[in-house]
C-alpha cells in the first residue's frame, strides 16, 4: 500500500534529492527549475512512499477536473530510481487512479520522458498505463536526434553551409549574451508564427543562473563580432537537447545556424550519447513543419518520438 501526498515547498530538497538519483530524471524536475513558472500552473505534483521511504515522484499539475504531467514541461512522467520493478509500478498506479478519483479528477494527461532521457531502461510506467490504465495514445511529436558515434552522412547544403560560413570568417562560441539572442529569436518567431519563445528573456535568465551547468548558449559571430546566431542548449545527462536555435537575416545570408551545429556535433559534444534537435511540429499535430525538420535531418538527425497518453476515471 502506497502513500500518497500532494507536494509541498517543505519537501523540496527530499524531491530533489530523488531527481538526482533517479534513473530517469533531469534537471527540468528540480523544483528550482519547475517552480520558475509557479504562477502559472496550479501545482499538483504527487510524493510516493512504500514502507516510510520514498518510491517515486509525479511531476504534476491540475486544470478543471484533469491532471497533467506536466504542462509546463516538455516531458513528465513518473521520476523511478533503479530499485523500482515493474510488478510495484501497476499497483501504483492502480492506487493513484483512486487516490485521483477521490479528488474529483476525471482524466489523465501523460507525457513520460522519452527513452533517449533515460540513464536506465525505465519504461515500467508504459506498461502500467496499457494494463493498468487503458490509456490511449492522444499525441505524437517527433523530434530530430543525432547520434555522434554513429554519425549519418550530412546533405550537401548542409556541409555547403558550414563551409560558407568558414569561408566568410564566422566563428562559433560560447556566449552570455542571452539579450542580444532573445532579440534575434523573438523577431524571427514573430515574423514567422506570430509568436514568442516559451521563456521570456527573464526567465531564461534567472533559469541560467540557477542552473549555470545545465543551460548553455552558443553563439556564432561575423568577422567584425556581430551575433549572428545562437543556440540554447540544455544539457541533460547523456542528451545535449537544443531548446532554442534561430538566425538574424544576416546570420541566415551566411550560414551562421549551420556552423553552429557543425561546431556542436563534430568539436564540441562529440562524445555526448544524444544530441536531441527538438521538435518540428506544432503540438499534438500533422502540422509538421517541413523545412525545418529537412534542415535537422541535414545534420544527420533521425527521429525519436514524444508522446502523450491520456485515460479517464
Amino acid at each position: 500500500m502506497f502513500e500518497i501526498i500532494r507536494y509541498t515547498a517543505d519537501k523540496a530538497d527530499e524531491w530533489n534529492q530523488f531527481v538526482a538519483r533517479s534513473k530517469n530524471g533531469t534537471f527540468l524536475f528540480n523544483r528550482a527549475y519547475m517552480d520558475y513558472h509557479a504562477d502559472r500552473f496550479s501545482d499538483c505534483s504527487l510524493m510516493f512512499y512504500l514502507e516510510g521511504l520514498l518510491f517515486a515522484l509525479l511531476p504534476a499539475n491540475r486544470r478543471d477536473d484533469t491532471l497533467y504531467t506536466h504542462q509546463g514541461l516538455t516531458y513528465g512522467g513518473l521520476i523511478m530510481t533503479s530499485e523500482t520493478t515493474t510488478e510495484r509500478v501497476c499497483q501504483l498506479f492502480e492506487e493513484l487512479n483512486d487516490y485521483l478519483r477521490g479528488c474529483d479528477i476525471h482524466h489523465v494527461i501523460y507525457k513520460p520522458v522519452p527513452a533517449i532521457y533515460h540513464q536506465l531502461p525505465a519504461e515500467e510506467d508504459l506498461y502500467a498505463l496499457f494494463i493498468t490504465c487503458k490509456a490511449r495514445l492522444v499525441g505524437r511529436d517527433v523530434s530530430s536526434v543525432i547520434l555522434p558515434c554513429r554519425p549519418v552522412k550530412w546533405k550537401r547544403d548542409r556541409h555547403y553551409g558550414a563551409n560558407k560560413a568558414r569561408t566568410n570568417g564566422v566563428t562559433v562560441e560560447l556566449s552570455d549574451d542571452y539579450a542580444t539572442f532573445w532579440r534575434i529569436l523573438s523577431d524571427n518567431l514573430q515574423q514567422k508564427f506570430g509568436a514568442r519563445p516559451v521563456h521570456s528573456l527573464d526567465e531564461i535568465s534567472l533559469l541560467r543562473s540557477r542552473f549555470p551547468e545545465n543551460i548553455l548558449l552558443w553563439v556564432a559571430r561575423s568577422g567584425k563580432g556581430e551575433v549572428l546566431a545562437g543556440c540554447v542548449l540544455y544539457l541533460c545527462g547523456q542528451v545535449v537537447r537544443a531548446q532554442y536555435t534561430s538566425a538574424s537575416l544576416e546570420g541566415k545570408r551566411l550560414h551562421a545556424v549551420d556552423a553552429i551545429y557543425d561546431h556542436l556535433i563534430h568539436h564540441a559534444y562529440v562524445d555526448a550519447q544524444f544530441i536531441d534537435m527538438g521538435t518540428s511540429n506544432m503540438p499534438h499535430s500533422s502540422d509538421l513543419h517541413a523545412s525545418l525538420i529537412y534542415q535537422k535531418e541535414g545534420f544527420g538527425a533521425r527521429a525519436v518520438c514524444f508522446d502523450t497518453y491520456q485515460w479517464d476515471l
